[in-house]
C-alpha cells in the first residue's frame, strides 16, 4: 500500500469542493434552447400580426429578430471564452464597469427577473395541465388574501419550484437530465404538431400570399412601416429572451472556451428554426387578420387545422414547454447568485458548493424560496414587465462592455473573437440604445418602477461589500 504525505492529505482535507465541468456542448444547446422557448411562441403572433398583417413582413421580423440576437450572441461569445466560469453576464459586467454595475444585474436576476420567470412559468405549467385536469385549473380558489386569489394552479406550480428546486440541489447531471428530457418532449410535441399541420391540417397555402391593402408597404409611409417593425420587434426579442442562460453555467461546460460560444449560436439558429416552423404552421391554420385576433395563437391555429378537441394536447405540449423552460431557469439562474456570494455581496451561505452533491445547493433553495413567495404574491408577472427595460439595458451594456474590455484587457486570451467586430456589435448596441430610449419615452411608468427595483439593490450592495471588508480585515 502506497502512503499518502502528511502535506498532500492536509491539503486534500482542506481543499474547497468545486462544480462539475459535467455539460456536454449537446446539454449546453438544449439548456439554452430550452430557457428560450417557453410559453411566448404560443401567445406572441397576435402582438407582431397586428401591426404587420403582411405575411412577408410577419415573417421577416422573426428573422430579424433571431439575426439581431445573433449579434448580441457573438459579443458574448467572445467574452464567455474570455471567462468561462459560472456567472457568466455577472462576471462580464463586473470586469468591464465594476461590483456595483454586475450585482445591481444579479439583484435584478434574483428580486424580480429569474424569480419572477420561475414562477409564472410554473403557474403556467399547471394552468395549462388544468385543461386536461380539471380539478388543478385556476378556477378553484383555494383562498383570497390582499385581493390576490390564490388557486389550486398556484398550488400546482409550488409543487413544481419543489420538485425542480430538489432534483437540482442533488447533482448537476440529475438536474441536466430532467431539463433534457423535458427538452427532447417539447421538441417531439412542437414537431408532430408542424408535420402533422402540413400533413393532414385543414389549412390553406393562399394565406401566404393573402394581405391587407396598400401591397407590400401596407398603406404605410416609410417611416410608420419602421414605426411597425420596432413594435413587431418588441415581441420577437421577449420570446428570444433567455439566449444569455449558458453563459450563467459556464463554469460547468466542457471546455468551455470552445462548447459556450458554440452552444451559444447553434442554440439562437435552434430557435429560430422552431420559431419560424411554427408561424408558417399558424399562417398555413389562419390568415394573418385572423391570427391577429387570438391571443392563444396555437390553441385556435391547432382547432382550424385539427378541430375543437385537438386543444387538449395543445395544453399539453404548452405545459411541457413551461415545465422545460422553467427547469433550465432552475439550473442556470442559481449559478448567477453563488458568483455573487463567492464576490461577497450577497448571502453568505449561497457561496457554498455542496461537498458531496457539487452543486450551489444554498443558492438553488434560496431562488426557489424567493420564487415561491412570487407565486403566493401573485404579482410576478406585474413585477417582470418592469425589468423587461432592464434586462433589454443590461444585455445592450454587456456588448458595449466587449468594447471596452478590448481597450482594458487586451492581454486576456480570446479563443473566440467576435464575429464583425465592430459592426456586428455595433449594430447590436445601436438597436438596445433605441429601444431602450423608446421604452423609456412610450413607457415611462414601466422604466420608472423597472429603474427603482433595480436601484433597490444599492443598499444591500453597500452592507454586504462594508460585511466582506470586515471579514477580511478580520
Amino acid at each position: 500500500m502506497t502512503s499518502v504525505p502528511v502535506s498532500s492529505a492536509q491539503e486534500s482535507s482542506t481543499e474547497k469542493p468545486s462544480l462539475v465541468r459535467g455539460l456536454s456542448l449537446l446539454d449546453s444547446v438544449l439548456l439554452l434552447v430550452s430557457g428560450i422557448i417557453g410559453s411566448s411562441i404560443f401567445l406572441t403572433a397576435k402582438d407582431i400580426a397586428g401591426p404587420l398583417p403582411h405575411p412577408f413582413w410577419f415573417f421577416l421580423v422573426w428573422i430579424l429578430g433571431g439575426a439581431i440576437s445573433l449579434c448580441a450572441c457573438a459579443a458574448f461569445a467572445e467574452l464567455g471564452s474570455m471567462f468561462p466560469d459560472s456567472g457568466g453576464q455577472y462576471i462580464y459586467l463586473r470586469e468591464a464597469y465594476g461590483d456595483l454595475v454586475a450585482f445591481l444585474y444579479g439583484w435584478m436576476l434574483f428580486a424580480v427577473a429569474n424569480g419572477g420567470t420561475i414562477a409564472a412559468l410554473s403557474v403556467a405549467a399547471a394552468a395549462y395541465m388544468g385543461d386536461i385536469i380539471p380539478a388543478i385549473s385556476r378556477q378553484h380558489v383555494m383562498f383570497t388574501a390582499v385581493g390576490i386569489a390564490f388557486t389550486r394552479a398556484h398550488a400546482v406550480g409550488l409543487l413544481l419550484i419543489l420538485v425542480l428546486t430538489y432534483v437540482n440541489v442533488f447533482g448537476l447531471r440529475w438536474g441536466a437530465l430532467l431539463q433534457n428530457i423535458s427538452t427532447w418532449t417539447k421538441f417531439t410535441a412542437m414537431a408532430g404538431f408542424v408535420v402533422l399541420g402540413f400533413a393532414i391540417g385543414k389549412g390553406h397555402w393562399s394565406n401566404f400570399t393573402a394581405h391587407a391593402g396598400g401591397g407590400l408597404n401596407m398603406g404605410l409611409s416609410p417611416g410608420q412601416l419602421v414605426s411597425a417593425l420596432g413594435v413587431g420587434l418588441i415581441a420577437v426579442f421577449w420570446a428570444y429572451d433567455g439566449w444569455v442562460y449558458i453563459t450563467w453555467v459556464a463554469g460547468e461546460v466542457k471546455d468551455p472556451r470552445r462548447n459556450v460560444p458554440r452552444g451559444m449560436v447553434l442554440g439562437v439558429l435552434a430557435v429560430g428554426a422552431i420559431y419560424l416552423a411554427m408561424n408558417l404552421t399558424y399562417v398555413y391554420a389562419l390568415p394573418l387578420n385572423e391570427v391577429a385576433k387570438y391571443e392563444t395563437i396555437a390553441h385556435a391555429a391547432a382547432a382550424a387545422l385539427f378541430s375543437p378537441g385537438a386543444a387538449v394536447w395543445l395544453s399539453a405540449m404548452i405545459a411541457v414547454s413551461c415545465f422545460s423552460a422553467a427547469a433550465s431557469c432552475t439550473l442556470s439562474g442559481s449559478r448567477v447568485y453563488l458568483a455573487m456570494a463567492q464576490d461577497g455581496v450577497f448571502f453568505k451561505s449561497m457561496a457554498i458548493i455542496h461537498p458531496k452533491w457539487r452543486t450551489p445547493a444554498f443558492s438553488l433553495i434560496g431562488q426557489g424560496a424567493w420564487a415561491a413567495l412570487l407565486t403566493m404574491s401573485g404579482r410576478y408577472d406585474q413585477l417582470y414587465t418592469y425589468v423587461i427595460f432592464g434586462m433589454v439595458l443590461s444585455y445592450t451594456l454587456t456588448v458595449i462592455g466587449l468594447f471596452v474590455l478590448r481597450w482594458k484587457r487586451p492581454d486576456v486570451s480570446r479563443p473566440y473573437r467576435c464575429t464583425g467586430y465592430p459592426w456586428l456589435p455595433g449594430f447590436y448596441v445601436l438597436v438596445g440604445v433605441t429601444w431602450t430610449l423608446n421604452t423609456i419615452f412610450t413607457r415611462p411608468t414601466e422604466a420608472f418602477w423597472g429603474a427603482t427595483i433595480v436601484l433597490a439593490g444599492v443598499p444591500g450592495y453597500l452592507y454586504w461589500k462594508r460585511a466582506n471588508r470586515r471579514m477580511t480585515a478580520e
